[in-house]
């Protein structure tokens, strides 16, 4: 919300090279109770003063010696100080008007200056930029929040990795297609095959030994996108020894709700003799 405080206590630029135009201007806005003015009669010197002290409201006159309104908005707009230019410009010329709206200008002021149009305008012109500021800030604010709370995202994900594989033998990711993108800890040595031997496709020599029921009970388990837990299995090794084994696993979600994959961890339970 602006308050009338805000509003009065905005920044203003007066630029025209006009002394009486100045003085008009001065005087009017300070009895309007505004307590940050500013003026320059020096058109070349608007661009350098704007992108020192980020004014809230340039008042720009369009007809100057040196640069011209126009010159000065095509200098603020190339500086890029503002993405939004808060310019109203002053000109007694109509044909001038369409003109300096398509070259940036928000409003203009005619001359020769009605009072209570120049309040009006200037009022109005300075709480839509206010506005637009306040919003600028809030989304400043929120990038920063979401940069914020995503490192922390990151950072909890890592210390969960970290005590899946102090808890269990190994851990694994699979993305929203079935392929495994992560996978920690000895399976290779405990299961003896590839992770996707049991999870997903085998090769003949794979999927010797385990048992095909378990396997494709789990396999349904993931292509509904169920949570599991301590799901139970087993291999019949060519020695005539069996393994057992437990895993538990997660649908993953993203912010947005949208399924992005499984994730889980296992152990072997084998009984060593």
């Amino acid at each position: 919300m602006i308050t009338e405080t805000d509003i009065l206590k905005a920044s203003i630029l007066i630029v025209d090279d006009q002394p009486a135009n100045v003085e008009l201007l001065e005087q009017l806005l300070g009895e309007a109770g505004y307590s940050q003015l500013a003026s320059t009669m020096n058109s070349q010197e608007v661009c350098a003063l704007h992108l020192k002290n980020r004014y809230d409201l340039i008042l720009l006159d369009l007809k100057m010696p040196g640069m011209d309104g126009f010159q000065v908005m095509q200098g603020l707009k190339a500086e890029g100080a503002d993405r939004y230019l808060p310019v109203i410009v002053l000109t007694a010329e109509p044909g001038h008007k369409l003109r300096a709206l398509q070259a940036g200008a928000k409003d203009f002021i005619s001359k020769p200056f009605d009072l209570v149009e120049v309040k009006t305008r200037i009022r109005n012109m300075l709480e839509v930029r206010l506005l637009y500021k306040k919003l600028e800030n809030y989304n400043q604010l929120l990038e920063q929040t979401v940069l914020e709370r995503t490192a922390k995202l990151r950072e909890s994900e890592a210390r969960f990795r970290s005590l899946t594989e102090l808890a269990c033998d190994w851990y694994w990711e699979q993305n929203a297609t079935g392929d495994f993108t992560t996978v920690s800890g000895p399976v290779l040595e405990i299961l003896g095959v590839r992770v996707t031997a049991f999870f997903g496709e085998q090769t003949d020599e794979e999927i010797r030994g385990w048992n095909e029921a378990e396997r494709k009970t789990l396999q349904a388990k993931i292509a509904a996108r169920q949570p599991f837990l301590d799901f139970p299995f087993s291999r019949t090794n060519t020695d005539g020894s069996t393994q057992q084994f437990r895993v538990s696993g997660e649908p993953m979600f993203n912010n947005a709700c949208s399924f992005i994959g499984f994730r889980g961890v296992g152990t072997e339970t084998t009984v060593k003799a």
